[in-house]
This record gives C-alpha cells, structure tokens and sequence, in this order.
C-alpha cells in the first residue's frame, strides 16, 4: 500500500472512531443496538474503504505520472536548443532519471487490484514505450548537433505520442473518479441500510447514527467531495488557479494532509507549465539565433548526416556557388548536391572525380581541408569535420582577395615599391639561381652601382624630384641589360646588375661603359634639368669569389675605389682592397675596444695672443696610447671613428676630461675643444656640455668650442639652434678652418662666432704666395670690423709670425711655440715664463 493509501485509510478509521464515540454518547442506553449496528456498519464501511483506498491511490499515481511526463516534456523541448555537448549530457541524465520514476509508477499504478483494467495499463505502457524511444531519438540527435531533426522529431512523433498518453491517462482518471464516486455512493448506502435495520433503536441509537453520519460527512465526505470535484474541474478546464478551501488547508489531520498534498501538486503541475512555456520561448529564441549565426557567417556551411544527406546550410553557401534557395532541400543526397556545381559550371572537376574523393574522406573520417579553383578564377578554401553522429560539417570560404593580397604582399617584400625592380631579397635569390645555373664556359658579373651627387638632387630640388630621378634611372638601367640580366635596386641611390656571358670581364667592362654613358645624359624632370654621374663596381666569379655574399662585398669595395678614384667611371675588385676593408675594420674594432679600455690621452697645444704673447687657451688633441703601435695621432683614427659614428662617444669623452683637467689649471685660461659634424646630428650634444661643466666646476666661459663649417652645412636651422643654446650658456664657439668651406660669409651672418681661425693651409705658403696674403688679409680684417677675433694655426716659422701681426691676427697656434703636449706638463707651459715669447 502507497503512503498516500495509508493515509487515506487512517483518515477512515479516525473517522469511524469519532463516530463510534459520538453514537455512545448521544445513546448509551442503545449501546447493543447501536453495537449490531455498528458491526454492521463497520462492515460495510470496510468494503467501502478498501475500494476507496484503491481509488484514492490510483488518482495519486496517476497525478504524478502527468505531472513526470509533463517535466519529461519540458526536458525535451528544451533539448534542440543546446549546442553545448556538456549541457545535453545534464538534459540526458535528468529525462533518464524522470523515465525512471516514470517507470516506477506505472508499476505501481499496475499493482493496484481492481482499479486500472488491464487493457488500458498495456496501452499506457506501450505508449510510454513509444515515447521513450522518440526520446531517445531526439536526444541522440541533440548529441549530434542535429537541432533540425530534434525539432522535427519533438514537434511530430514525440508531441503525438505525449498526446496519446495523455488521453490514455484522462480515460483511466475518469474511471477511477467513477470508482471514487461508486465508494462515497456505497458509504451512503450503508448508511441508510444501518438506518433502515434499527427500526426500533433507541432515540440515543438514532441520534448516535446521525451524528455519526454528520461527523462522518463534515470530516470526511464533503472534503473529499470537493476535492473530487476540483480534479474534475481541473482536468475539464485545464486551469490550475482554482481556488482552494483555507479552512480544510488548516486542518492537522489527514484530511489536511491530503489537501495540502493536492494543492503542492497543482502548484509543481503549474510551475512546470510555466517552466514549459518558457522552454519553449526560449528553444524558438536559440533557434533564431542559430538561424541568425548560421546566415550571417562569412563561410558557407553545409551539414550532411550519417547518410550522406543534406541536413542543414546556410545563404552564404548559396551565394558563394550563385544556385538559387529552390535547388537545395532537407534530405538530398549529397552527389545531387555535388551534380550542381560540377562538370565546369562551377567546379572544374566532374562530379565522379569530386564524389570519389569525398567517399575517400567518408571512409577515413579525419579532418581535411582543400583548395579549389572555381571556373570564374575564384578561389575556396574548402575545410571537412566529421561529427559524432556520423556525419560531415563542411564550411567553405572565398579566399580570392586574400590570395591576391598576399601576392601583393609577396611582391611588395621581393620588389622596390618606388622602382618595381627586384629589392636585395630578391636580387640575392637571382644571384643563388644564376650561380647554380652556370655553365662551365660562362662566368657572372655582379655590378654595384652608386649615383653620383645625388644627395644634392634631394637636398636642392627636393625628394619628389629625388624619386622622379631614381625612377628614371631605373628605366633606363633596365634598358640597359639583356633579357638573362637582372637589375635590382639595394636601397637610397644604389643599383645593381648580375649578368652571364661568356666572355668576362669584357661583356661586363661593355656594360659598364654603356650604363656610365647612358645614366650621364640629363634628366628632364617637372622642368628641372638635372645631370648625376655614377660609379660601378665590378665583381667576376670564380676569382673575386663564387658565392653571393662575397660577390657582392667585392663589387661594393669596387665601387668605393671608383668613387675615390674622382666618380663617374668603373673599376674591378682588386685583392688590395679587400685587405684594406680588412684593416679598416680592424681599426674600427680596436677604437671600440680603446673607448671601454680607455686607451685615449689629451695633449694640449697652447694658443699664444699677439701683442702680450701670453697663453690664452689651450687646444685639447685626442691622442691613441695604442698597446702595440704606440701614440697615434687623430690622423690615424678620426676617419673612421666618424665613419663608424664612434666619435660621438669619443667626442663626449673628450669634452668631460678637457673640462674636467682644465678645471685643475693653476692659471683661469681657456680649452678649445673639436666638435665633429656627427656630434651636431646627436640630439644629446648639449646635455653632453652641460654635464661635462657640471661635473668639472669649470666656468662656461673658459670651454672654447671649435666647428667647421660643414658642420652648418648638414642641416643649418638645427646646428644654429644648437649653437645659440651652448651660447646662451656661456660657452665661447669658434669657426674652424675658416675659408675652407663653401658660405662662410653667410654663417657669420647667421651667428656671432666669438672666434676664427685661419685654416693652416693658408699659413703654410704665406711667406710664399701672394694669394695666401691675400686671403689671411680679408678674413683678419673681416674679423676686425665684426669684433670676432682671429686665430692663425700652423705657426712654424718667424717670417709667417711676423706676416700675420702685420696683417693684424689676434691669436697663433702652432710648433714655432709648442708642439702638443701631454696634460701633465700643461703646469710647466704655464709657469715657465709669464710672458710666452716666439722659439726660433
């Protein structure tokens, strides 16, 4: 017997007890009466119990099968929207666990005698049976992503199972509700036979009775009853919001139970109605942004079942073929599907070939992708997944404009963008093939080629016209070449060419000359007639070296003796330049290692004042305590320091030992110092000054800076900045080899130079030649009427000493007072005489 059965006989027997106790009562004298009535009563109200029992139990069993297949319903509605393998398997488990109390209580239902006939409980398990398996279809769809089917599957088999079930249920609550009905009639039947054989019972005996039976229906017959007649309600109307009795939901005994029972389960039958609905809502949500998802991809997808079927696909794959929406339906095979764009309607391939190939794929269900060109150029990138369920997920993608744009990229990366003409990427890859490629009577020149003079083209005319030129030569170069040469550009004004003959070096000495006249002749660009020259370099395989690299490293050391050698002509690599890079950049190497070392000493060469001969400034020179040559003059290094972008470094050491040392000077003179023009091009050249005065305490006014004047040249706003600044400071700025450059006149006007000294090119031949005269003549009286002091350098003899007072210099500088010395002997120069007199 269920709980609910056991419940409801307890509510009979406390019923039957209490109106035991009222008819004693009312009717004491009549108890044997009312004892023989009672039996009788008992009796009959026993056969009535076990048969309500029955009914009570199988209406319980029912409700909470309707209310299992109703959450087994909203469980599998929800399914089709899950595309989350993880989330199905949860859905999966909970309608397995709800089948199995399903299955429990149709059981038990079954177990009930006399209740539920036997016909109608094999048409409720094959029902059931039914709808279990559909279930376990839709799941299984589900699992493979299927919704399609799932869907279909829910809305047909499934909802017309669920619905005959349902049917089935009602026919059986209906009966049941009859039994109910058969029981309370058979309560009152007994009732009114207990009535009728007590004819002569006492008036206590009847009274027992009608209490008894008012008892019996106020506590048990009218609740009951009513609550017969709300299920019926209920089941007639489908509502669930009927209302509900306060009074008998108060009541502690069973009959409170049993309501309080009956209104948790309307209440659990309505939330999973709601719970059902928004499910519902919910699937048809997912499935439209499933739809949403699927249209509005990039790719075109296609999915196919275990069948080899067409089960779902998208716009985009329709597009991307142009077959039209009709063409395709759910279910069609995939040849039909292949027939379409087979056979060179769209794919070149036939359909056999295609077909084959993916009976191919099916059999080994691995990943694949693949490449097809389509027969109007297009190409698609074609991807194959398989699936858990056994079937194929197939995306395609156009990929025609990124395939032309990596060939642009391609391009761009092997091609000059300005020229169009091989870049060094590409020139190498030509040199690998056509060294691979030679024959044994052939031999392969490599030509380096530089514009000459075309940083002035920049610099005068301006970049635009600069490219105008490079484009130009490059047309011209290319007119030059055979079909078998290549020319490529290797960056800024610098060429190449690879040729392959037979007869070299002559073939590359022809070709050189015609490249050499045919880039002289003027260019006529935007109404500007520019002329360049060029220099070639010429390297020939086997003997100036058999691989790229080396080739072109022969042909560019080539290139630099041709510019030494005046520009405008060619020469070949000979092996004597290689040693000469080769010491080059050994020096290089070593200047490294003499900065970190600290390898560097300053001598200084003492500047002398006309007039009072004493010593004004000293000139500090950097000097290389080389470990194994020696002292090395600036001569021997300044070069390439200032080709390596090492004097920067060098000229900061420098300056904060000059400053540094001068600071120790007994007497309060002055130290000039060299800047290079690289040190201009450093955004850190003031700092550098500043700091060096900070470190060393020395007044800005006794740091004498010296620059020339291709200094200004580079870039003349900017180093006039640089000198404004350093001369706000305090610091004094002298122009150095004053008449060397190409406008000094206009930078004397640009900027108050506080000194100028004479370039010693001058002095050498003054005594000499007339011009030389000339010229110290201007510049010491340019300087007079400025108010700019002159400083002659190179003094070596008395005859060029006298020359320059007369002519009125300022300051002399050179061995006719003192050589360099070292910084310890600077106090000697000093403190020998108080007056410096010339040294014959």
């Amino acid at each position: 017997m269920t709980a609910a059965g056991r419940k409801s006989g307890n509510v009979l027997r406390s019923i039957g007890a209490k109106t035991l106790l009222a008819m004693a009562a009312a009717a004491l004298p009549a108890l044997a009466v009312a004892a023989i009535l009672g039996i009788t009563l008992v009796t009959a109200v026993y056969h009535a119990e076990t048969e309500f029992d029955g009914a009570t139990s199988a209406a319980r069993r029912l409700t909470e099968i309707r209310v299992l297949i109703e959450k087994e319903h909203g469980l599998i509605v929800r399914l089709p929207a899950e595309l989350d393998l993880r989330r199905i398997e949860a859905y999966a488990q909970q309608i397995a666990a709800v089948r199995q109390e399903l299955e429990s209580n149709i059981t038990a239902l079954a177990a009930i005698d006399g209740i539920v006939a036997p016909d109608a409980l094999a048409e409720i398990r094959a029902a059931h049976q039914e709808m279990k398996r559909t279930a376990e279809e839709i799941v299984n769809a589900a699992r493979s992503f299927a919704q399609t089917t799932a869907l279909e599957l829910v809305d047909g088999p499934y909802d017309q199972t669920t619905r005959l079930l349902r049917a089935f249920l009602d026919a059986v609550g209906s009966n049941v509700d009859g039994i109910v009905e058969h029981a309370r009639s058979e309560l009152e039947e007994s009732a009114q036979w207990a009535w009728r054989l007590t004819p002569v019972a006492l008036a206590g005996a009847l009274f027992a009775s009608v209490f008894g039976l008012w008892m019996t229906r106020r506590t048990f017959v009218l609740p009951l009853t009513r609550l017969t007649e709300q299920a019926v309600q209920i089941r007639k109307s489908g509502r669930l919001d009927i209302g509900q009795d306060s009074r008998i939901l108060q009541r502690e005994d069973e009959i409170g139970t049993l309501w309080r029972s009956f209104n948790l389960m309307i209440t659990d039958l309505s939330s999973a109605r709601t719970r059902l609905a928004q499910s519902k809502a919910e699937i048809r949500m997912q499935f439209e942004r499933l739809d949403a998802a699927l249209n509005n991809m990039s790719q075109g997808l296609c999915m196919f079942d275990s069948d080899q079927r067409l089960l779902v696909w998208n716009r985009r794959f329709l597009s991307i073929f142009g077959l039209a929406p009709e063409l395709l339906r759910r279910g069609m095979p995939v040849r039909e599907l292949i027939e379409l764009t087979a056979g060179g309607e769209i794919f070149r391939e036939s359909a056999d070939e295609i077909c084959a190939e993916n009976e191919r794929r099916w059999s080994e269900r691995t990943s694949s992708s693949s490449l097809r060109e389509l027969s109007d150029g297009r190409a698609i990138s074609i991807m194959h997944e398989p699936i858990a369920s056994g079937g194929w997920l197939t995306t395609y993608e156009d990929i025609t404009e990124r395939l032309r744009a990596e060939a642009k990229i391609s391009h761009m990366a092997r091609h000059d963008a300005l020229t169009n003409l091989p870049n060094r990427v590409l020139f190498r890859e030509h040199m690998d093939t056509s060294l691979a490629r030679l024959r044994r009577d052939e031999s392969l020149a490599v030509l380096c080629l530089d514009l000459d003079h075309f940083k002035h083209v920049n610099d005068t005319l301006g970049h635009p016209i600069g490219d105008d030129l490079l484009q130009a030569v490059a047309g011209r170069l290319s007119g030059c070449i055979r079909e078998s040469d290549v020319v490529a550009r290797l960056g800024g004004d610098e060429f190449a060419v690879v040729q392959i003959g037979c007869n070299q070096p002559a073939e590359a000495t022809q070709l050189a000359a015609r490249i050499i006249d045919v880039l002289s002749v003027p260019y006529d660009l935007k109404n500007h007639h520019v002329v360049v020259g060029v220099s070639i370099g010429v390297a020939v395989t086997p003997t100036d070296g058999s691989d790229p690299d080396q080739l072109l490293k022969s042909a560019d050391l080539a290139l630099y003796r041709a510019k030494a050698d005046g520009r405008g002509t060619y020469r070949f690599f000979e092996p004597a330049m290689d040693a000469r890079a080769q010491t080059r950049r050994l020096l290089e190497t070593e200047l490294r290692a003499a900065l970190r070392d600290g390898e560097f000493e300053l001598y200084y060469q003492p500047i002398v004042q006309l007039g009072t001969d004493e010593i004004t400034a000293f000139e500090a020179l950097v000097r290389w305590n080389h470990p194994r040559r020696g002292m090395v003059e600036p001569l021997g290094f300044i070069s390439v320091a200032e080709e390596s972008g090492l004097i920067v470094h060098l000229g900061a050491w420098v300056l904060r030992n000059a400053c540094a040392e001068a600071a120790t000077w007994s007497k309060p003179v002055r130290v000039a110092v060299n800047l290079s023009p690289l040190q201009f091009k450093s955004r850190e050249l003031v700092q550098t000054v500043f700091s060096a005065i900070a470190a060393s305490g020395l007044a800005p006014d006794r740091l004498e800076l010296e620059i020339t004047e291709s200094a200004l040249l580079q870039d003349t706003e900017a180093t006039l900045a640089t000198l404004h600044q350093l001369r706000s400071f305090g610091v004094r700025i002298a122009m150095d080899d004053f008449g060397t450059g190409y406008s000094s006149l206009s930078y004397l006007r640009s900027f108050p130079f506080d000194k100028i000294k004479i370039d010693r090119s001058f002095i050498h031949e003054l005594s000499t030649r007339g011009d030389c005269q000339a010229i110290v003549r201007a510049v010491t009286g340019l300087g007079s009427s400025l108010g700019i002091a002159t400083t002659a350098e190179g003094v070596e003899t008395s005859e060029q000493l006298k020359l320059l007072q007369l002519e009125g210099c300022t300051e002399v500088q050179g061995y006719l007072f003192s050589p360099p010395r070292p910084a310890a002997e600077v106090e000697g120069l000093l403190a020998a005489k108080s007056k410096y007199r010339a040294v014959a």
